[in-house]
Order: structure tokens, then C-alpha cells, then sequence
């Protein structure tokens, strides 16, 4: 083999690995990062993995929202209509969050079932719905959903 033609093979096969290598990590950091979201009728049916970051969104259900006297943590229930999860929050909660609201929730499913969310985020106005929540909402069936006031399932 010609010399200059050895060298062009070695570089390209050196540019493939360098890029098959960096394909690969990539993959993998998304895998590891990846958020998935969960409606409460997924998460209570044991679909939704335990111990790992996912995402669950749904209604707070009047009457469930109880604060702890002594520290910020906040326990709560949130439904799609089919079924109820259990929240538990340890941090202030936003402003517009309430009974009958929509929510999205990150965090992770503890062994017993209870959903440990780092973080809360509310609906911003009276029209909207994150879009999770509708699909899910949808899916499910709105006749469900006469807790959350004034949501629009249309989004």
C-alpha cells in the first residue's frame, strides 16, 4: 500500500472512532438525563420507575394540601381524573399554586409510593394548561377533571 494512502486510511479510521466515541457518550448522558413525564394514573399503576428523575403533572385535590407547623414541607395529592398520587414538597411553593390547580411536578417516586417533587410549577393564568397535563387529561377524560377549575383541555 502507497504510503499517502496508509496515512489517509489511519486518519479516517481514526475520525470514525473519535466520532463514534463521542455519538456514544452523548447517547448515554441523555440516557442518564433523561425526564420523562407521568401522569398519576401511570405512576400509581407501577409504570413510572422508582428512585429515578421523572416528571408527573396533574390537579391538587381540594382539601389534600397539608403544611407542616414546624418546616416548609408541604404534602398534597395530585390527580388525573383515574388516580391520586401522593406529593411531598420541602421547599416554598410558588405563588399560584392551590387547591384545584393544575400542576407539574420534577422529583423522584420513592420506595413507598409517595412522589418526592424538588420542584413545583404552577399554571400561570386562568386559560392554561401545560401541555402534559392536557394530553394526559384528554386521554383520560375530562369528565373526570371537575376538580380543576377553569383549565382549558383545548391546549
Amino acid at each position: 500500500m502507497h504510503p499517502k494512502r496508509k496515512q489517509r486510511l489511519i486518519l479516517v479510521l481514526f475520525i470514525v472512532v473519535l466520532s463514534s466515541t463521542a455519538i456514544g457518550l452523548t447517547i448515554y448522558a441523555f440516557k442518564e438525563n433523561l425526564n420523562l413525564f407521568y401522569p398519576p394514573s401511570k405512576i400509581v399503576d407501577g409504570t413510572a420507575p422508582t428512585g429515578k428523575s421523572i416528571r408527573a403533572g396533574g390537579c391538587v385535590v381540594p382539601g389534600s394540601v397539608k403544611m407542616a407547623s414546624d418546616s416548609l414541607v408541604v404534602n398534597f395529592n395530585v390527580t388525573d381524573g383515574m388516580a391520586e398520587l401522593a406529593v411531598s414538597y420541602d421547599k416554598i411553593l410558588p405563588d399560584l399554586f392551590d387547591e384545584g390547580e393544575a400542576v407539574v411536578l420534577t422529583g423522584e417516586l420513592n420506595d413507598e409510593g409517595v412522589f418526592m417533587a424538588t420542584k413545583v410549577l404552577a399554571k400561570h393564568d386562568e386559560s392554561y394548561m401545560p401541555p402534559e397535563v392536557a394530553d394526559t387529561i384528554q386521554s383520560q377524560g375530562a369528565e373526570h377533571m371537575k376538580t380543576c377549575e377553569g383549565l382549558n383541555y383545548d391546549s
